[in-house]
């Protein structure tokens, strides 16, 4: 007994071979994988749980890919696709269903090839992904914060972190793999610490913004608009008046601005543009399966139709959801309670164009409280795109949000963090 208590003690003081710090999508995924090929692995997470952000994602049931085939998916990447190639090469969306199937996450394809697990649950996901670690080996700490990545030359050694109790301490190791996400949904604890790493190290980070946020518009007409969603339209992002992106989709309204799968994948864009001091407006066409001829056919129709003491407000909801009626008729300036008789062919033209073309000033855009993923991070020409290792500081490897990679909604950001993870920690013993 005393022996094998020994033998215990000699085996816990072994050192680790790989250190991953950030237990979300990217560092559950490089740790479990590093384990399988035989490392001993040591997780840290600042939080009491692993996966936070995962466990929220896509409003609580986590797109956690797209379907889309391989030649079609890197086009919805925002920044450094040719980086992200080698990655997605090696791990890619038909892998990521694979690789949850097999850990029992039973999938859906749904509308526009995103894949849900069958429950609905986002924990499903990141339960998934702690089995993968667990299973293999990993060590996990939580509410343990990494403090610095320590360097000799050019080379990791360690890490230095505080623990749970509030002490500082030193764990040695020959590779460390950063994975502490980007700086949007601070809350799960995602504030950019991963960033300032990489500063200290050397590493050039590319300017942060929110990216999929929702935008801010100074329009006055839309606070009868909270929570309301709109669907099947078409809207167009225009900077300095040339349009720039069309999508085709939902868009919603709330307190935080316009959002929605539409307005989140043009805010790219509109959020560069607005940072460099460009103007910048939405037009909505409401109506994008009718040309604005056929669309003046089915208003004369309506009117003929109308008794002529019915309000301006009816004919707007035969063409409208209830919502818009009001937002509608101050847009146009026509009082809603005008008798349709009295309506004049010149205001009948303006709500055909208004129709086909609602604008919408975008003057700001939420923060990255509110932002799906965050933009920017470490400069890719920084890293070996076919390891994920640091082309300054050997040993020390990036995966996920911490990268300057970010894509469009519907399932691209897991992917990177999946692709990326799983290339970090594809290491030998």
């Amino acid at each position: 007994m005393y022996l094998c208590s020994r033998m215990e003690q000699f085996e816990e003081k072994q050192p680790y071979d790989v250190i991953v710090i950030g237990a979300g999508a990217a560092g559950m995924m490089a740790a479990g994988t590093a384990a399988r090929n035989g490392n001993r692995v040591l997780l840290i997470e600042k939080m009491e749980k692993s996966g936070r952000k995962v466990r929220i994602s896509g409003k609580g049931r986590c797109n956690l890919t797209n379907a889309r085939p391989v030649e079609e998916f890197t086009e919805h990447l925002r920044a450094n696709a040719d980086f992200f190639k080698q990655a997605f090469a090696e791990f890619n969306n038909k892998a990521t269903i694979r690789f949850f199937e097999r850990q029992g996450v039973k999938l859906d394809i749904e509308r526009g090839d995103r894949v849900f697990p069958h429950s609905g649950k986002a924990w499903d996901v990141a339960n998934a992904l702690l089995d993968y670690c667990v299973n293999n080996g990993v060590k996990i700490v939580y509410n343990t914060r990494v403090k610095e990545i320590l360097t000799v030359g050019n080379r990791v050694y360690g890490v230095s972190y505080v623990n749970k109790r509030g002490f500082t301490r030193k764990e040695e190791c020959p590779t460390v793999i950063l994975a502490t996400g980007g700086v949007s949904y601070p809350l799960t604890g995602s504030t950019g610490d991963g960033y300032q790493f990489a500063a200290d190290l050397g590493h050039t980070i590319e300017p942060l913004r929110p990216s999929l946020t929702p935008l801010v518009t100074s329009h006055p007409h839309l606070k009868e608009l909270d929570r309301f969603l709109l669907r099947n339209i078409r809207a167009t992002l225009f900077v300095d008046n040339e349009p720039v992106r069309e999508e085709f989709g939902e868009i919603g309204f709330s307190n935080r601005g316009i959002e929605g799968a539409v307005a989140l994948r043009l805010s790219r864009q509109a959020v560069d543009a607005l940072i460099d001091g460009h103007k910048v407006k939405l037009t909505l066409d409401l109506k994008p399966a009718l040309s604005e001829e056929i669309l003046r056919e089915r208003i004369a129709r309506e009117r003929k139709e109308m008794e002529p003491t019915e309000f301006f407000a009816e004919l707007l909801r035969r063409l409208l959801p209830k919502p818009l009626v009001l937002p509608m008729a101050q847009e146009l300036d026509i009082h809603s309670k005008t008798y349709i008789d009295k309506i004049t062919d010149q205001e009948v033209e303006r709500l055909i164009k208004t129709l086909k073309g609602w604008t919408l000033p975008i003057v700001d855009y939420a923060p990255f409280d509110y932002a799906v993923v965050t933009a920017g991070g470490v400069r890719c020409d920084e890293v070996n795109p076919y390891t994920m290792e640091s082309l300054k500081v050997k040993g020390l490897y990036m995966a996920g949000e911490v990268l300057d990679l970010d894509a469009d909604t519907g399932g691209y950001n897991l992917q990177i963090a999946f692709s990326t993870g799983r290339l970090a920690g594809m290491l030998k013993k």
